[in-house]
């Protein structure tokens, strides 16, 4: 690997993997709430972004007490395994 970063190799490599795993974050949170930024009003925007990161912490704290596959799981798998089959079996229709 050639770089011209002051890094060793493996502090080079922690930190491109915690680069990696911020911006799957933000890869889920487009996929949910955070589509609907910019809305024009700031408080429209304030409140999606709370509504996302409260979502998105209760989500990860879930799957990380559900399974070691759920915890490495997206957001996406997340809400069809531990959200929507839940809510379907709880719903009265």
């Amino acid at each position: 690997m050639f770089t011209d970063s002051p890094f060793e190799m493996l502090q080079a490599e922690l930190q491109h993997r915690q680069h990696a795993t911020i911006e799957q974050v933000i890869a889920d949170g487009k996929g949910s709430a955070m589509a609907h930024l910019p809305s024009g009003r700031f408080q429209a925007n304030a409140a999606w972004l709370t509504l996302w990161a409260i979502t998105h912490n209760l989500l990860r704290a879930t799957s990380s007490l559900a399974s070691s596959f759920h915890a490495r799981a997206t957001t996406a798998t997340l809400r069809a395994h531990l959200v929507n089959i839940p809510a379907r079996l709880a719903s009265p229709r």
